[in-house]
């Protein structure tokens, strides 16, 4: 064998390896995005919900969620992804609403959302 056939064996071997890594990562990240590790629902009020970032624009909110009396109010961080969820969402503020949500466990980047509780659908209860 000729250093011309190892050396162009020796690209071809590394070229299949970066695109079989390269598909193992985006079959990893539709996984993520599409298999969700829980779902359930939340009840409060919207308090806080707007469109961030600097390159990836996502949805972030935080639910105010009601607390059993005694008890400290906690907050419910989620991101949407849907655009029709979002409309919902902004008609919806200042209600008491039930929020539905899938949790999607070890997305890779922000730029999917910065939490890992993407809201599905929303209620009004009020």
């Amino acid at each position: 064998m000729t250093a011309a056939e190892i050396g162009s064996k020796a690209i071809k071997v590394v070229a299949g390896l970066i695109l079989a890594v390269l598909l193992l990562f985006v079959a990893y990240v539709y996984a993520a995005l599409h298999f969700s590790f829980s779902k359930g629902d939340r009840v409060g009020y919207v308090q806080k919900f707007s469109e961030k970032g600097w390159v990836c624009k996502t949805w972030e909110g935080e639910l105010q969620m009601l607390p059993v009396p005694g008890s400290i109010p906690e907050r419910f961080p989620f991101s949407v992804r849907d655009d029709a969820v979002v409309a919902k969402i902004n008609a919806t503020l200042g209600k008491k609403v039930s929020l539905t949500y899938e949790q999607h466990k070890g997305i890779p980047t922000n730029c999917f959302g910065e939490s890992e509780y993407y809201v599905v659908d929303v209620k009004t209860l009020e």
